[in-house]
């Protein structure tokens, strides 16, 4: 590594869900779920693209408003070369995941859930 471990503190966190949400409203993408952590992120999105460029997008776009905000320099290193990313096919596949992201990720930081989702129709 030539960095040290990058950690979110509350500030950013709360900078990182702000930024998300502006972004896939922007994106018209469905924003279920997000859940930002001081070392990683959990997010649950209904988009019409691949679930890799929904991450891109969203690592480029909070690491642009971190460097505008002033946090770090623009060559700081915040994210792994790739992240898990997940094709959810089922409404319980949606439903599991939103429960994983807002409900199991320990003591809550940075929080958003979608109360008012009503996708089911679209599986």
């Amino acid at each position: 590594m030539s960095q040290a471990p990058y950690e979110l503190d509350a500030p950013c966190r709360e900078v990182a869900l702000q930024t998300i949400v502006e972004v896939c409203e922007h994106r018209h993408w469905s924003l279920l779920a997000a859940h930002i952590r001081s070392n990683h992120l959990h997010v649950v999105v209904h988009a019409p693209t691949s679930p890799e460029l929904v991450m891109n997008d969203l690592k480029a776009y909070i690491s642009r408003r971190l460097t505008e905000r002033g946090v770090d320099s623009p060559n700081q290193k915040r994210w792994t070369r790739h992240g898990s990313t997940r094709y959810l096919w089922k409404h319980e596949q949606v439903e599991a995941a939103i429960h994983y992201v807002v409900e199991e990720q320990g003591q809550p930081m940075a929080v958003f859930e979608n109360r008012a989702r009503t996708l089911k129709s679209q599986w």
